[in-house]
């Protein structure tokens, strides 16, 4: 490259014919000294190949807001249990409230339970319920006693009719002896009369004598008639105390079974009444549980929001919203949503930068040792279901080993993520986005996914 030289001018004339000299030339246009540009390009052009080897933190960036750790810890909707009319509010919006304090009562719709003495009234129920069953116990328990003394005059009566017939049959035994000592000495009459007539016959005894022994064998027909009598009659006896016997066990058979239906009655409706008093027991219980629901409390303590229900007197159904509670204490984290494409490059316990909305920072993506104003997370879930969205959703937590997150972070701030990855020269990244490649995929030593199975033997 050739040096620059001061242009041969012609000379300048003024009016007087004298020749000017033009000192302007001298300043703008260093003559007595080389040209450098050269050097300034070698220069840049070597700082450009250094800068290419530089160290360049390989990153993945993703946009979330702030959220949670727990559940519980989230915006809370407060929901009626039962349908009503608004009574009174003791809370507006934004007021802080504490776990039981009264949001807002509620009054009665419904025409089942508007009676004031609702619960009295069922208390009084469940009272007569209890004093029936009461009372149909003790009929229960007379019943028995009944049939207990049944049997016993049952068995009284048959010992009695019992030792009868042992009389009976002694009677009979004792009638039957007399019937056969008749039947002898009816037959011991008949041969001698027999014997009378042959001897009346033959002229040896005189008629006197033969109407003698037929008197004699008449008496004894009569006592056999008699004697017979008195068996059959004895027999008879028997048979009707046989009977009676019978009747009284019919009878006392009746009465048992009556005594026992009543018992068995009686408690039939002592079960029904146990299941009866059981429901009234649940409905006393539901209405005494009813009447402590016209009060809703905060469940936890947080700011009153989103008041869904304005003014006196509006109907809200059964499960409406009231308000949104959003709780004071709060373990913030933030939830992210990055692409599949780059999922296999997250895991669990990784580090994520984060730039909140609202506070001020400078980003260098690829030196974050050099960036300012952002905050240290760390992955501690990563969802294995796909997003509505269709990203895949990261739960991350502040890291306890940087800088704690700021005090006024609310719920729902934006939040930019910037994953760490690999280190890599700086042409290389160069060289990966022009063919557009995906980062490296590495996994941090010692972490649970980078370890080998180790092989089956």
């Amino acid at each position: 490259m050739h040096d620059l030289k001061q242009p041969e001018l012609n000379p300048v004339v003024d009016l007087n014919g004298q020749t000017l000299e033009l000192k302007a030339f001298k300043s703008i246009y260093r003559s007595q000294h080389p040209a450098k540009i050269h050097y300034w390009v070698l220069g840049t052009f070597a700082g450009l190949i250094l800068l290419l080897f530089l160290p360049w933190t390989q990153n993945v960036r993703a946009k979330g807001t702030v959220t949670t750790l727990r559940q519980e810890q989230r915006p809370q909707q407060l929901n009626t249990i039962i349908g009503g009319r608004v009574k009174q509010w003791y809370v507006k919006e934004g007021d802080l409230v504490k776990a039981g304090d009264t949001i807002i009562q509620l009054s009665e719709i419904k025409e089942d339970y508007l009676d004031p003495e609702l619960l009295q009234r069922t208390q009084e129920q469940l009272t007569a319920k209890e004093e029936a069953i009461k009372n149909y116990s003790s009929k229960a328990s007379t019943a028995v006693t009944q049939v207990d003394a049944l049997l016993a005059s049952r068995d009284f009566k048959l010992s009695e009719i019992n030792n009868k017939l042992q009389q009976q049959v002694m009677k009979i035994t004792a009638d039957s002896i007399d019937m056969l000592a008749a039947l002898n000495d009816l037959k011991i009459k008949n041969d001698q009369y027999q014997r009378q007539v042959s001897m009346y016959d033959s002229g040896l005894v005189s008629l006197t004598q033969l109407e003698q022994r037929n008197q004699a064998r008449q008496d004894a027909i009569a006592k056999k008639t008699s004697n017979e009598i008195k068996f059959n009659n004895s027999r008879q006896e028997y048979l009707r105390l046989k009977i009676e016997q019978q009747g009284v066990l019919q009878d006392y058979a009746e009465k048992i079974s009556k005594a026992q239906g009543d018992r068995f009655q009686s408690l039939s409706m002592v079960s029904s009444g146990a299941s009866e008093v059981a429901k009234l027991k649940n409905q006393f219980r539901n209405y005494s549980i009813r009447n402590g629901m016209y009060y809703i409390t905060a469940p936890q303590d947080g700011q009153i929001v989103q008041a869904r229900k304005a003014g006196l007197g509006e109907i809200v159904k059964e499960g409406e919203m009231i308000v949104e509670i959003v709780p004071r204490n709060l373990g913030y984290a933030v939830e992210l949503f990055v692409k599949p494409l780059d999922l296999p490059l997250l895991h669990s316990g990784q580090k994520i930068r984060f730039v909140f909305d609202g506070f001020p920072a400078i980003v260098f993506s690829g030196w974050p040792q050099a960036s300012y104003g952002t905050f240290g997370g760390e992955i501690t879930a990563v969802e294995n279901a796909l997003s509505p969205n269709g990203n895949f959703r990261l739960i991350v937590r502040p890291d306890e080993s940087d800088k704690p997150w700021p005090v006024e972070l609310k719920l729902g701030t934006g939040a930019q993520g910037i994953a760490l990855l690999k280190d890599v020269p700086i042409w290389y990244e160069l060289w990966r986005n022009i063919n557009g490649f995906p980062p490296d995929y590495y996994k941090l030593p010692g972490s649970q996914d980078s370890k080998k199975p180790k092989e089956d033997k």
